[in-house]
């Protein structure tokens, strides 16, 4: 695994790195990289998971799985975070599935929400 994080390391721009990611893994690996890479900015801002699968079509079970390992993993989604490579949301002018100017925090379906537990993710990763 060193290796591998090494080269990767040495790649010099998006170009590069495109290149060999689309080398190294296979069409439906990279889609799945990219699916839990998309969702992150949306968990970070509190967005309900099924909210976001509507938005992204990423399933539920991946959505949380990436929440997880926001909030208690190995520190790799943090950094990245912290280095400000967190893509931007891609929001919708208008959203027939919300009342009003928002949720004051609640999602209509219960789902969990990153941002709001205990840890208070959103809080810590925001500037």
């Amino acid at each position: 695994m060193d290796s591998l994080c090494r080269a990767m390391l040495t790649l010099e721009n998006v170009g590069e790195m495109r290149a060999f990611l689309r080398d190294l893994c296979t069409p439906a690996e990279l889609e799945a990289l990219a699916d839990r890479w998309r969702v992150v900015p949306y968990l970070l801002r509190g967005v309900p998971y099924r909210e976001i699968h509507e938005r992204t079509a990423v399933s539920v079970t991946t959505i949380g799985r990436v929440a997880r390992f926001l909030s208690q993993g190995n520190g790799g989604y943090q950094a990245a975070v912290g280095h400000h490579a967190v893509p931007k949301l891609r929001l919708r002018a208008s959203r027939s599935h919300t009342s009003g100017s928002g949720t004051n925090g609640k999602a209509k379906n219960g789902s969990a929400k990153i941002g709001s537990g205990k840890n208070g993710l959103s809080r810590g990763v925001r500037a």
